[in-house]
Parts: structure tokens; C-alpha cells; sequence
């Protein structure tokens, strides 16, 4: 019979598999294997998420490894913007891409054409054959609509390219070709591109259904089974009795392991539907986080394994504002944390 797995054993399993208990050594790419890539519409989200995973980590250490190329910005997962190593950029497009375009074709409803796009893809190829450029020169350049312009990445692989996308220049606005950028692209082999897949995400997270893989990495679950068949070997089930599949040796901690004080950025995948079973982001405070009175989600403080606060950046100082009724002993853990993410944004 599996072992059932409850809210806190599948929590204290998000939180130690995304080094926020104990927060990693080593290379900033291999981190972001480690826990899945990072998501990353507003670029400090993924400086402050290094800060809460990573020991001694700076905001320099990320923007050298931007330019340096070992890290890599694209529109990927669910055609949202992550930041992952080189050596995942092309397994991920592997696995993604026809997926991809299928949403692009549902989503237009049919407005334009798969020829079209690849008319306009063909033109930027030959338009950014001489490197990088703006997308407003780009799109005033060869004359492309909005609609186009933002499905256009879909038959053409582009990386954002620093200094664009960083801490000091958030706004993601140069392109290049990621063939030019991260280097030829290998024979595609969609397969192992979805096993990449499947094991970012459990490496990363706790064990879940393919529901949950197949909503995080934005393909259609029937597309992600014989993946997940070949690579899970480890089964349990929830409170709910759903079953989950797992990496045969991805940490399970104790649910009563201590949960230090943790920053966390705008639309961090922790907070995603993807991970509601763990309630990470108490259901109570889900509207407040994500609210279409935004353009982002809010940043957020967990505070023993939970969000327990919000957070912004005002004029160099960090302003916390807790959600419920704090014991000294959090205040001051929180104090400490607070000062420590405002030498690191200084």
C-alpha cells in the first residue's frame, strides 16, 4: 500500500528540494537544475531567489553568469519568461515546443496562420543575423503587429540578452538567436527533452500528479505520461487519495523540520496552482498575492514554511507587512532576514 503523503510532508518536501531550509552551495546553474529553473517576468525575482537558495550568492554572481552565458533567459515554460543553465535550453525546447504553438493556434483562434509565422520567423532570422537588437527596432523594422510580434517566439528560438533583463536594466527588451547565443541547436529528440522535464520538476518539487508536472511545464498531461512512466519510479498518494509519482531519492524531510525565514519573488513557482496541494500560499492570502489590480504577483515572506508577510523594495529599503499576529521570536528572525536582503540590494 503507498505511503500516504500529507499537506506538511509535501511541504517540508517543496521547501527542502528548493534549498529554503538549507540553502545550497556550488554554481548558480546547476542550482537552477537542482530546483527547476526560475521564473522570471520581472528580472529581480530571480536575483532575490538566489538570495534565499543560495549560500553567499551576490547580485553580481548572476548578471556575470547571464553575460557568461552559463545561465540562459527565455520565454520557455507555460510561454513565460525562466531563467535555466545552458545545458537545459535545448531539451527544454525539445519538449515544449509543438506544445507551444498549439496553445498560440487555440489561443488566436485561428487569426493567423502557422505559414505566416513562419514568414515572420524566416525574416527575423535574417534580421538578427548580425547579433542582438531591441524588439522596437526589431518590430519597426520589418513592420510586425503586436499579435504576430508576441507569437513569433514560438517558431523561432530567442534569448533575452544581457545587459537587458538583469537587476540594473530590468526591462528584457534585446534579442537574440539562441542558436547564435547558447550555440547549435542538437538533433531534436522530444523524448528525452520531456524526461528533462519530469525530473526538473520532482527534483525540484514534491512528488505530484502528472496533472501538476504537466500544468507546470505547460504541455498536456497524455503528452508528458510515457515520461514520467520512464523516469518516476517512486508512488505515494495524498490525503485527497490521488496518486503521486516521485524520484526514488528525492528528500522527504520531517514535517516538523524548522522553516527559517525566507524571501520570495513576484511569481515564484512555489506559489503556482501547480503546488496548491502544499499550501505554500495559504488560500486565504492567494487573492491577495495574485490580484488583477497588479501586473504582478506581490513579493512574499515565509514565515515558518508558510507565506506569512509581503515585502517591497522602497528606495533601498526592504518594507515587510505581516499578514497575521507574530511571536517576538519571528520578529526578530525576520529583523535579521530583512537587514540581510537589504545589504544584498544595496
Amino acid at each position: 500500500m503507498p505511503r500516504t503523503l500529507t499537506e506538511r510532508d509535501l511541504r517540508a518536501a517543496l521547501l527542502a528540494r528548493q534549498r529554503l531550509l538549507d540553502p545550497a552551495t556550488g554554481s548558480i546553474p546547476n542550482l537552477l537544475e537542482r530546483i527547476g529553473f526560475l521564473q522570471t517576468q520581472y528580472a529581480p525575482s530571480a536575483y532575490v531567489g538566489l538570495f534565499s537558495r543560495l549560500a553567499g550568492v551576490t547580485r553580481d554572481d548572476l548578471t556575470r553568469a547571464l553575460e557568461r552565458r552559463a545561465v540562459i533567459q527565455a520565454t520557455t515554460l507555460r510561454v513565460t519568461i525562466h531563467m535555466g543553465s545552458r545545458r537545459d535550453y535545448w531539451p527544454t525546447i525539445d519538449a515544449i515546443t509543438e506544445s507551444r504553438r498549439g496553445w498560440w493556434r487555440a489561443a488566436t483562434k485561428g487569426a493567423t496562420s502557422d505559414r505566416r509565422m513562419e514568414r515572420a520567423a524566416a525574416q527575423l532570422r535574417v534580421a538578427l543575423a548580425d547579433g542582438p537588437k531591441k524588439r522596437a527596432a526589431l518590430v519597426a523594422e520589418l513592420d510586425l503587429d503586436a499579435q504576430t510580434w508576441n507569437g513569433v517566439g514560438l517558431w523561432i528560438d530567442l534569448v533575452r540578452v544581457p545587459p537587458s533583463g538583469t537587476w540594473d536594466q530590468r526591462r528584457g527588451d534585446l534579442y537574440g538567436l539562441a542558436e547564435d547565443w547558447v550555440g547549435p541547436r542538437p538533433p531534436v529528440d522530444v523524448g528525452a527533452g520531456r524526461e528533462l522535464l519530469v525530473r526538473r520538476y520532482l527534483g525540484g518539487f514534491p512528488p505530484a500528479t502528472p496533472k501538476d508536472i504537466a500544468s507546470w511545464a505547460g504541455v498536456a498531461t497524455q503528452d508528458l505520461a510515457g515520461a514520467i512512466d520512464r523516469v518516476a519510479t517512486r508512488r505515494f498518494v495524498d490525503e485527497r487519495g490521488r496518486e503521486l509519482v516521485d524520484l526514488p531519492r528525492a528528500p522527504l524531510p520531517d514535517p516538523d523540520t524548522p522553516a527559517p525565514i525566507r524571501f520570495i519573488g513576484t511569481f515564484d513557482a512555489i506559489l503556482m496552482v501547480h503546488c496548491r496541494s502544499t499550501q505554500i500560499l495559504p488560500e486565504e492570502h492567494r487573492p491577495r498575492i495574485f490580484s488583477t489590480k497588479t501586473p504582478q504577483s506581490i513579493g512574499t515572506v515565509l514565515v515558518d514554511g508558510q507565506v506569512g508577510a509581503t515585502w517591497k523594495e522602497r528606495d533601498g529599503r526592504i518594507v515587510v507587512e505581516p499578514l497575521g499576529t507574530l511571536s517576538r521570536a519571528t520578529v526578530k528572525a525576520l529583523r535579521d532576514e530583512t537587514e540581510r536582503l537589504e545589504a544584498f540590494v544595496a
